[in-house]
């Protein structure tokens, strides 16, 4: 459809409709607690919102947003969140009471978009990471029911190395149900009427990695819809779609405080600006009462959004088709992961993701054998990797994303248990979202502990578990047996374990637990000894081998020595050992997680063991990265063989 053949009566509508969230904005930043918005990104994005939301483009429920197969929307410039909240309350997603005192301890409304307000899927804010969510959606749209998402970025995110990975894969992928619209409104946080350097040829960018490219002047509600209504009813050309809207910051507003990146807008400016956008709106409603010859009905609404369905989250499974482990031979984690997968990936409710790793996780492997459409490889692009798993978790997908231990992404963590601890208060408060709506996301992490030896500091895990364990929701897990991981697959596939990070071995291992072990997270399981031990080794992953033969060593020579197996850290447990006046060993091929958390726990108590550490700390007791070596050296230069265990505890007991 040509511009200039489009309804001017509707056009005018959505200029109406602009005026309206242009005010409610300006009231959420006046009632705010700061009395701050951020004006200028919001300001620039009201008008593809508009287009998006009223000018009958997306198929979507106010009534039912978690409703599958229905549209999807990211907003992936956070800082534009007022426009959005102000949109979200027009529609009647929240009352519009909610738009004020927003930022204060009681709001659901934060400073940048997240779960806690109906309608809204992830949490955003930090820069390019709500485009590969939309991307992950994207990917379960292109197949049954099928869906479009839509996304909005601005050009200040562009900068961010994460956002290209999203493009990338996208194009490569050929999501054509993905529209992108850059909000190219000219300016930044330092400098709102400049970028950092030069953005010239934006078009050209996107159409290098095989997206379909529209530029069109955002200042115009008719460039932007017919961009939008080419996207949605043209045929699709296995092309993703980039909408570049040339804009400038603040737009649509009469102050030059409206081009401010953020600001505090005081109640006299407000009511300056506010009273300025109502009498454009007035001009506005006159010029729709002269092109359709009637007045304009305005409805007010109130929330319409309806509590979420629960969500059945358990995986069923035949645990006669899962793999029976010879207690003689040795397995690679990987391998039992795929023949534990292709049974799980039966339900059709597991989603996998892989970064160029798949070899060492056996995700893609297991899940292709099963459902091949749900099994996906990002190539060597982590952060991507775990923006694509949480959408497919907040579709209801029991997801796991792997790659090694060090290549996570800190950031994108950081921003999904955000949005999982949102998730949980409205879960818990009895909002708009009911048990199971949820993340079940696993991250798992391969080659822990010393698992890459000669490969070095770089790729060797060994402060991953204490970095990510100062993550909030963050479940930390060491695998140490073949049949434990098995375990702990059956424990998570019982749904609703929330946000997982686990750790298994790369190399093969022999097996310790027997075929009905069940995990429990937060347990601990003594595999030697018993209440006549003169010490116990509290180990977890490869290193409960070492300690099991460490163990065996001292037996020879008349000291009884226990050995427990913490793939989770077991403070009951912990507490029972210190009171028994036990000599615990610590031994972790790592920088000591358990041992952390034990001195943590353990602080103030009394007690009269003693607690004792052996870990990948140096000398000093301070953090390090490794050096290459083989395995065997790595266990000696460390103390962390069977000998150096056993030394250390001989030792300890005067021995």
């Amino acid at each position: 459809m040509e511009v200039e053949a489009m309804n001017e009566g509707f056009l005018s509508l959505l200029r109406i409709k602009d005026s309206d969230i242009r005010i409610l904005c300006l009231e959420q930043g006046r009632d705010a607690i700061d009395r701050g918005i951020h004006i200028g990104g919001a300001f620039s994005a009201v008008v593809p919102l508009v287009a998006l939301y009223y000018g009958g483009i997306m198929r979507y429920s106010v009534e039912e947003p978690t409703k599958l197969g229905q549209d999807m929307f990211v907003l992936s410039k956070g800082h534009a969140v007022a426009a959005l909240a102000s949109v979200y309350a027009d529609l009647g997603y929240f009352n519009k009471s909610v738009l004020k005192d927003s930022r204060s301890r009681e709001s659901i409304l934060n400073g940048h978009p997240g779960p806690l307000l109906p309608g809204i899927h992830i949490a955003t804010g930090p820069e390019g990471h709500g485009l590969g969510v939309a991307q992950g959606f994207a990917l379960a749209g292109k197949e049954d029911p099928r869906f479009d998402v839509f996304c909005l970025t601005g050009d200040g995110e562009l900068q961010a190395g994460m956002i290209w990975e999203a493009v990338m894969f996208a194009g490569g992928k050929k999501l054509d149900n993905l529209c992108l619209l850059v909000d190219l409104n000219g300016g930044q946080l330092d400098n709102p009427r400049a970028m950092a350097f030069p953005m010239n040829g934006v078009e050209g960018w996107f159409e290098s990695f095989g997206w379909k490219v529209a530029s069109v002047d955002s200042s115009d509600y008719g460039a932007v819809l017919q961009a939008l209504r080419e996207f949605k009813g043209n045929p699709r050309n296995g092309k993703p779609t980039a909408i570049i809207c040339r804009t400038r910051k603040g737009f649509g507003g009469f102050s030059s405080f409206c081009v401010s990146h953020k600001g505090d807008i005081s109640a006299e400016l407000a009511a300056q600006e506010i009273g300025f956008q109502e009498r454009r709106r007035q001009l506005r409603i006159e010029r729709y009462r002269e092109i359709s010859g009637s007045d304009l009905r305005v409805d007010e609404t109130g929330s319409r959004v309806r509590k979420a369905e629960p969500r059945d989250k358990n995986i069923p499974f035949d645990s006669a088709r899962l793999p029976l482990l010879d207690p003689s031979r040795t397995y690679m984690a990987s391998w039992v992961v795929t023949e534990c997968m292709k049974e799980f990936g039966r339900s059709g409710k597991i989603a996998t993701v892989d970064a160029d790793l798949a070899s060492t996780s056996g995700l893609e492997g297991g899940l292709s054998w099963a459902d091949s459409t749900k099994a996906f490889n990002v190539g060597v692009a982590e952060s991507n990797m775990m923006n694509v798993g949480e959408a497919l978790a907040v579709l209801g997908y029991n997801t796991w994303v792997s790659t090694f231990c060090p290549f996570f992404d800190w950031r994108v963590m950081r921003r999904i248990a955000i949005g999982y601890q949102e998730r949980r208060e409205v879960i818990e408060s009895g909002g708009w979202l009911s048990d199971g709506h949820n993340l079940d996301l696993t991250f798992l992490a391969t080659a822990p502990n010393f698992e890459t030896r000669t490969n070095g500091s770089t790729h060797m895990g060994n402060d991953d578990s204490l970095v990510f364990s100062e993550i909030a929701h963050l479940k930390i897990v060491d695998i140490s047996c073949p049949n434990q991981l098995i375990g702990f697959m059956k424990w998570v596939m019982e749904g609703n374990r929330g946000l997982i990070y686990a750790r298994i071995m790369r190399a093969a291992s022999a097996v310790i637990h027997g075929r009905d072990f069940v995990f429990t997270y937060g347990t601990g399981y003594r595999i030697r000894g018993g209440a006549e031990d003169e010490a116990v080794i509290v180990s977890s992953g490869r290193g409960v081998h070492e300690a099991l033969s460490a163990a065996a060593l001292l037996e020879k020579e008349g000291i009884s020595v226990g050995v427990i197996d913490m793939p989770s850290f077991d403070p009951g447990l912990m507490t029972a050992l210190r009171k028994d006046a036990t000599l615990i060993i610590v031994a972790e091929q790592n920088n000591g997680y358990l041992y952390k958390m034990t001195r943590e726990l353990l602080f103030g108590e009394e007690g009269t063991g003693r607690v004792v550490p052996i870990n990948a700390l140096d000398s000093e007791g301070e953090r390090q990265f490794i050096h290459s070596a083989t395995y065997d050296q790595l266990l000696d230069e460390f103390g962390l063989s069977p000998a150096g265990i056993a030394q250390t505890i001989r030792e300890e007991l005067g021995r």
